[in-house]
This record gives C-alpha cells, sequence and structure tokens, in this order.
C-alpha cells in the first residue's frame, strides 16, 4: 500500500520551510549553517522507533560534531508526542496530515512487519518498551493511529542549500541508517559549530 508521492533522490532541491518542533524552537529546514538529517518515523510512542532514536541519542554528541542536525518527524499529534520528545536532544515534529511525508515519499505497506529481518528488532523493541512501562517511563502508544502502524521509515541527508545529498527509503520497519552510516555520509569538511540551543 504505497501512502506518498514520488521519492526524492539525491541531487533534489527541497523548499526551505520553518518546521515547529513538539518543544522547542522553530527549525529552518534546510538549515543555512549545518547538514540536517530529516528522518521519518512511525507514530508516538512506536517500540521500534523508540529502540532507534535511543541509539541516535547515544552518539548524538557525534552527530553533531559531524556538522549534523537531527530533526525527526512522526505522524502523530504533538500532545501524544510529548510524553516521547520532553527528553529528546533534537527536534520532534508532528505531522499528523502526513504532508511531509507525502512532499517527501515517505510511504507505508504491509511490509513494514512482515519483513523477517523486521522480527529481531521488533522482539527487542517490545522488550525494551516493555521495561520502560513496568518501570512507569513510557506509557502505551495511542490505540487509535489514524494513518495506522505500517509506516516505513525514510532517512536523508540535506545540504544547507536544500539539496538532497543521500536518501534512504526503508524496506522494513527497522530500515534506517545506523549512526555509522550517516556519519559515513558526511562530505569531508562540512562539520561546523553546533548551533546554540
Amino acid at each position: 500500500m504505497r501512502t506518498s508521492g514520488k521519492r526524492l533522490a539525491p541531487g533534489s532541491v527541497i523548499s526551505p520551510r520553518s518546521l515547529t518542533p513538539v518543544c522547542g524552537p522553530p527549525v529552518d529546514v534546510p538549515d543555512s549553517g549545518r547538514l540536517i538529517h530529516l528522518q521519518f518515523r512511525r507514530f508516538a510512542g512506536c517500540p521500534v522507533c523508540n529502540l532507534h532514536l535511543r541509539s541516535v541519542v547515544r552518539r548524538y554528541g557525534e552527530i553533531e560534531a559531524a556538522g549534523v542536525r537531527e530533526v525527526v518527524v512522526f505522524h502523530s499529534p504533538s500532545e501524544e508526542l510529548l510524553e516521547y520528545a520532553a527528553d529528546l536532544p533534537f527536534a520532534v515534529i508532528a505531522d499528523p496530515a502526513k504532508r511531509l511525508y507525502i512532499e517527501f515519499g515517505a510511504e507505508s505497506g504491509r511490509r513494514a512487519l512482515l519483513n523477517p529481518r523486521v522480527w529481531l528488532p521488533v522482539l527487542r523493541a517490545i522488550v525494551r518498551s516493555t521495561t520502560m512501562l513496568v518501570r512507569g517511563r513510557e506509557g502505551l502508544p495511542s490505540r487509535r493511529q489514524p494513518h495506522g502502524r505500517l509506516g516505513l521509515p525514510a532517512d536523508f541527508l540535506l545540504a544547507p542549500d536544500g539539496a538532497v545529498l543521500a536518501a534512504k527509503y526503508g524496506e522494513h520497519a527497522y530500515d534506517q541508517w545506523t549512526v555509522d552510516e550517516l556519519l559515513e555520509l558526511v562530505p569531508k569538511g562540512t562539520q561546523s559549530s553546533p548551533a546554540a540551543p
């Protein structure tokens, strides 16, 4: 089931916009001073998304040192994302109407959870989320997901002029760039000082 527009390829150029995160000041995309790693996730409280984002948080200093700003988009409303986004060190954007998903060609499909390569990460994610739930550190995701639970991740590395330097469209729910893969994509000599919070 394809739910989005045309896929972007390296060399495509996106138009500038200002996005409002669920916490913090607006974010310019693209950012005139550094690269942006724009990632599309699933829904607020998604165990697989939380597992991946914790790996990004652990190495966030390295990502910033490479001159990359993280911006993460979910198709949940802001009020649902607040519980999960408050302690994240990067911008989390609510896109419940999926306007950005459509513009960037991010998709949904049954293969999100049917691909055998996702089963082990899903199991690890459920164990982690259950542990956090029992400890009272996270709640359950909303039972109602207007855009479903079959979203596929998408990653984009954007240059300051809006050019897409690299893009990845996931084949299953846990098919996204690792931090190592992201850092390998950063062009040499593009390191910059992180912007003030």
